[in-house]
């Protein structure tokens, strides 16, 4: 479902006129309700571990080298070498001496540090993407700005959690008429995708709704 798709959604849950372009959406409750898909969609995606946002990247360290460019567009989950998992060490003042624990890397600004190797090195590294949506030629990015852009959120459950999910936020009132009806589908759905699609039935997921 695209974003186009998605305003449609809304707009007939609540009562308005659908659009059929994108660029009739230009009232206020337009941008309003295009701000809240766009909030919710990166809360949702961030919340956890979900799996539909693992990544795998592969970075070269050349040898006598203790820094590189950190490129990878989001959260480091593993970072391997020689196959051997190195484990994430936030005092990142010892690299620069040094005097850091043997397997462990840090990151500083825009920098992963790492311990100095006398050979280049491929680094593996297993992330969580920062980006909750993606083109219609399957670019990824962090935002929804286009007609025909998509969520990350796979089907079925991005229907239900950024339909009725926006329309809880924008109305914001627990005595509308329906915001039970609302918040019974969005928990529903939040529910199902964390059972069925979890990396571990161990992991339990959560976003909460503010009210305004």
């Amino acid at each position: 479902m695209n974003y186009l798709e998605l305003m449609n959604k809304c707009l007939v849950e609540l009562n308005y006129k659908q659009v059929e372009s994108f660029t009739e959406l230009t009232k206020n409750d337009h941008k309003k309700l295009k701000n809240i898909i766009n909030v919710l969609n990166a809360e949702i995606c961030n919340s956890d571990r979900w799996n539909f946002l693992q990544r795998k990247a592969e970075l070269t360290l050349p040898k006598n080298t203790c820094e590189l460019e950190n490129t990878v567009e989001g959260r480091i989950e593993a970072l391997i070498i020689d196959g051997m998992k190195f484990d994430y060490y936030d005092d990142f003042e010892k690299f620069f001496v040094n005097s850091q624990p043997q397997n462990t890397y840090s990151l500083y600004n825009d920098k992963i540090l790492l311990p100095l190797f006398n050979k280049d090195k491929k680094i593996e590294i297993l992330y969580y993407t920062k980006n909750c949506a993606k083109s219609l030629q399957n670019d990824e990015k962090f935002a929804l700005e286009n007609a025909d852009d998509m969520s990350l959120i796979p089907e079925p459950f991005v229907e239900p959690l950024l339909v009725y999910g926006t329309c809880m936020r924008l109305k914001g009132n627990p005595q509308h008429v329906r915001f039970s009806y609302w918040l019974s589908m969005y928990k529903d759905a939040l529910a199902n995708m964390r059972s069925r699609i979890s990396a571990s039935m161990d992991e339990t997921p959560s976003v909460r709704m503010h009210r305004r």
